[in-house]
């Protein structure tokens, strides 16, 4: 069964003492099976954003461990910062990243929740998915009146705590309250300003938020509020939904920034809410000159600003992640302010920093020197997988090169069209680089199980028919996924730049090679394959691969022949 896996996100009221900040996230290491994945400080605002990832029982323990932590260390009592805040550990929310429903990652916060009230003494409230009535959902409601006005929240019936104490008392004095959810997940992004003016910052946030601004007769800013029928005030909605915004000044960089919380990147990605405040600031007379990210960002939220503004200049799409990320870092300005580290900011990164590392990890000489030691792997299954994943990647070159070829300009994508098509064979061959080795580790694995008694016997020979069926699929896999990257190059030999015939060519022979070395593994594999009609069946298909790419190889020279 695949792991459940959560993030816990809290954010602690300390920003500026780094010895209390790395005192209250290093808890988190201390149980077992969470990692730790950021921890990123904000002096003006003096907040902490501390993020870490696991399994959901050991996340709730370090959770629970994070916010004793900071009740000892930080006095609310003393507390000052630019953003709104109401405890030591000020929110606490759950995410579900991994085999697990919001309503569970609901019930593991309530579990929270009831272990800091009754254990810690702290009192709190449930918001969004683990609230526990409609008028709790929102976290500014629950906010409302900040730590400063506690005393009154506590007083009335209406904001009983959900957990903990519901009476103002010295521990709410020193470490205020905290608010545990359970959220989708939430990119905190700020967007940067050539100005200084939070009451600028403010209107263009109005402009992009959801709940957007008052209605007023007359002037916008000082006019009367616009009342409904209920006496409330009518609402003019913002640009973008779920979105939260709103506009401050950084004083440790000398700016104004609209600070905004993306609550559901799949109906208001990062790009389009910096892509509108865009073209709001300029409407206002102002400039965007960059971004911040507060905390992890999926990777996919990185490649799909990438393809945002490759789609704006016309680019193709068939480019590598890496030099995604690259477009998507400067297209957002995300370096503005500081640095930006892809490895330590987009989460899954973060999270393969431990793996073990694997053979397309390695360089290309390190990669020939492990081929050549004398362990058994890699080997020529592995080697056929990335042999073939360096044709189709010429073919996606010619590709990327064709789409931006002057003159071309209506066939841009079509051509990216085509160069996605190659990035995605690419990586399904490097994948198989891996995975042909990791097929011949489980037939070891297999022949090292134990064989004293019958019953062990017939267990290891099962274990060793199905690791040996599988290293025979494997460069099956190989064998297709190759021949089908001949597409791309012979497409780019037709109807590409001529220049680069011999690279389509030379990557249609890659293929090929691809395809003949994975069909001695093939065959090599199914010798001691018991299944008949397993073996019969998948020799036929390798069989048939193998005459097919003989075939396209002939329709490669035929065009290599008459062009060159």
């Amino acid at each position: 069964m695949n792991k459940q896996l959560i993030e816990c996100v809290p954010n602690i009221s300390e920003g500026r003492d780094l010895a209390k900040i790395n005192s209250i996230a290093n808890v988190v290491k201390t149980v077992e099976g969470v990692k730790l994945l950021d921890v990123d400080p904000g002096k003006a605002t003096n907040r902490t954003v501390i993020t870490f990832v696991g399994e959901p029982k050991n996340v709730i323990e370090a959770a629970f461990r994070l916010i004793k932590k900071a009740s000892e260390l930080i006095d609310m009592s003393k507390q000052k910062g630019e953003h709104p805040r109401f405890g030591a550990t000020d929110v606490c929310p759950l995410v579900p990243i991994a085999n697990i429903s919001m309503d569970e990652t609901a019930k593991y916060a309530h579990q929270l929740g009831k272990r800091v009230g009754e254990e810690l003494g702290i009192s709190g409230y449930f918001y969004e998915n683990a609230a526990t009535s409609t008028n709790r959902k929102n976290l500014a409601t629950v906010r409302a009146g900040e730590y400063e006005g506690l005393k009154d929240k506590l007083a009335n019936p209406n904001w009983k705590p959900d957990f903990g104490p519901d009476t103002y008392n010295p521990k709410i004095v020193s470490s205020g309250v905290t608010a545990i959810s359970a959220r989708d997940f939430l990119i905190a992004y700020n967007v940067n300003l050539n100005s200084t003016s939070t009451r600028r910052a403010n209107a263009i946030a109005f402009d992009i938020r959801e709940a957007g601004r008052v209605k007023r007769e007359g002037n916008p800013i000082t006019g009367k509020k616009v009342l409904d029928k209920n006496g409330e005030p009518v609402r003019v909605s913002g640009k973008l939904k779920a979105v939260k915004g709103i506009g401050w000044f950084i004083e440790e960089y000398g700016i104004a920034q609209i600070s905004y919380n993306l609550t559901n990147i799949s109906i208001t990605s990062m790009h389009e809410a910096f892509y509108e405040t865009v073209k709001s600031a300029t409407e206002r007379g102002l400039r965007v000159t960059g971004s911040e990210l507060v905390g992890l960002v999926p990777l996919k939220a990185m490649l799909d600003a990438a393809d945002f503004f490759l789609i704006k200049q016309q680019r193709s799409l068939g480019i590598s992640e890496t030099e995604k990320i690259k477009i998507a870092v400067k297209s957002l300005g995300l370096d503005d302010l500081k640095p930006f580290n892809p490895q330590e900011r987009i989460i899954e990164y973060v999270m393969n920093t431990d793996a073990e590392k694997k053979l397309v990890d390695f360089t290309v000489s390190d990669f020939a020197d492990e081929t050549a030691s004398e362990s058994m792997a890699p080997g020529g299954g592995s080697i056929a997988a990335y042999v073939g994943a360096l044709g189709v990647s010429l073919g996606t070159m010619v590709a990327n090169l064709s789409a931006h070829k002057a003159g071309w300009d209506d066939k841009w994508e079509y051509f990216s069209d085509w160069a996605k098509k190659g990035q995605q064979y690419k990586s399904e061959l490097l994948f198989l680089v891996d995975e042909d080795t990791n097929a011949f580790n489980k037939i070891i694995d297999g022949f090292r199980m134990p064989k004293s008694n019958a019953e062990e016997i017939n267990t290891r020979k099962k274990a060793i028919q199905n690791a040996t069926k599988y290293a025979a699929e494997i460069p099956l896999k190989v064998m297709q996924t190759a021949y089908n990257s001949i597409e791309v190059m012979l497409e780019m030999m037709e109807n590409g730049l001529q220049n680069s015939l011999s690279d389509g060519g030379v990557g249609v022979l890659c293929a090929k090679t691809a395809v003949t070395g994975a069909y001695f593994n093939v065959r090599i594999n199914v010798k001691d394959i018991k299944d008949e009609v397993f073996k019969k069946d998948i020799l036929k298909k390798a069989e048939d691969l193998y005459q097919k790419t003989i075939i396209l190889e002939n329709k490669m020279m035929g065009i290599i022949n008459s062009n060159i």
